[in-house]
């Protein structure tokens, strides 16, 4: 997979406005997407939304925005639009349709993300799983369809704006993190956190699973799994720091010994908007304009990898390569679930996910349904842990 990295400041988009799929469009990075395309609308037009189950704000969506095609990927009953899987793949494909964000939280994003790809479109990828899961096969469908994969992730973004027009000597990357709201806390108290504690981010307002990810780290693992598959470097190359202001949201090191950082209040307008128009930039006076003096202080300090082992389990499985990180993100997205439904304590996230991943065996990635079938084995075999719980 190959990032493009010229950039350069322009409006020079295409005359006529791109068209945009939006799959996921009632969650957080679906609604700042539309607010970015509502400030932009000379330069994109909505053609397709998905959602999962909000129907009432879906509604209120499709009655804006009138898209070509609209569909709901829960199988639900009594509605006037398309329901099902096949939701998601219609969009995605939708002649249309120039750039696909997609948005889906989980494993339930790969295909569609895959299908675009194939199908040439661009996709703005806010669905970090697709490429934990299947990062070679998303590759080799974007080589097979000529599509092109851009990151939403404000991390990936960060490093992509910093290597735009200079590639060359890239030797390592730093993510930051905020630490989450139980960054100071105590191994015991975090054992027993509660939901609420766990959805009480101090940096970010994001749908309740990232959250959770956000309070375990699990969040850090996958993105550092992602920007391997995205950017090329080994995972000895890869490092996390955080950085409680989330104001820096990644620093990259030439082999030089230089090092760019990408700084930004918190918001995820901006990747949204530079994944829909890279390597080209527009002007957006709706992003709040960086101020260091309000910044404030910028601090670091390094991960307690003893306390937050969601984010050693995840990387493990990344140098293990082959089905194993899909292995990690089903054990994470069941027992992330059980928690939230209050059938689990947060602290036995982590060990559910590592005891998931000492019971699998490794193997190949070959094809999807071999990604598939470790999915499907990995959530049962965490909801086995689930229920001795």
């Amino acid at each position: 997979m190959s990032v493009p990295v010229k950039a350069r400041v322009s409006t020079g988009l295409p005359t006529a406005p791109r068209g945009v799929a939006v799959l996921g469009s009632t969650g957080s990075i679906g609604r700042s997407t539309l607010a970015v395309l509502g400030r932009h609308r000379e330069h994109f037009r909505l053609v397709a939304l998905t959602a999962g189950r909000n129907l009432e704000e879906f509604d209120a969506q499709v009655a804006e925005w009138r898209p070509a095609y609209a569909g709901l990927a829960a199988n639900l009953d009594g509605t006037r639009y398309p329901t099902g899987p096949d939701v998601l793949l219609e969009a995605a494909t939708h002649p249309d349709v120039d750039v696909v964000v997609n948005a889906v939280v989980g494993a339930a994003g790969l295909d569609a993300t895959v299908a675009a790809l194939r199908a040439g479109k661009r996709v703005a990828l806010a669905n970090k799983e697709t490429l934990v899961m299947a990062g070679d096969l998303v590759a080799q469908a974007a080589c097979a369809g000529g599509g092109e994969l851009v990151p939403v992730d404000s991390e990936h973004s960060a490093v992509l704006q910093c290597l735009s027009g200079r590639d060359a000597g890239l030797a390592r990357l730093i993510l930051t993190c905020s630490g989450g709201p139980f960054r100071e806390w105590d191994t015991e108290r975090v054992r027993n956190a509660t939901v609420e504690e766990a959805l009480r981010h101090p940096t970010w307002r994001m749908g309740s699973k990232i959250t959770v990810d956000s309070a375990t780290l699990a969040n850090k693992a996958l993105e550092l799994i992602e920007a391997h598959h995205l950017f090329g470097l080994s995972y000895d190359a890869l490092e996390v720091v955080v950085h409680p202001q989330s104001i820096i949201h990644a620093f990259v090191e030439f082999c030089d010994g230089s090092v760019i950082a990408q700084l930004g209040f918190p918001s995820m307008e901006l990747p949204i908007l530079y994944a829909l128009t890279h390597p080209l930039r527009l002007p957006d006076a709706g992003v709040r304009r960086f101020d260091p003096v309000v910044a404030g202080p910028l601090t670091f300090e390094p991960v307690r990898t003893d306390v937050f082992r969601a984010l050693g389990a995840g990387i493990a499985a990344g140098r293990a390569g082959g089905i194993s990180p899909a292995v990690f993100n089903a054990a994470n997205e069941t027992a992330v679930a059980a928690f939230l439904g209050g059938l689990l304590p947060f602290g036995r996230i982590s060990e559910i996910i590592e005891r998931v991943l000492d019971d699998h065996t490794p193997a190949a990635a070959a094809a999807l349904p071999a990604v598939r079938e470790a999915d499907r084995w990995a959530r049962e075999r965490a909801g086995e842990y689930v229920r001795r719980s």
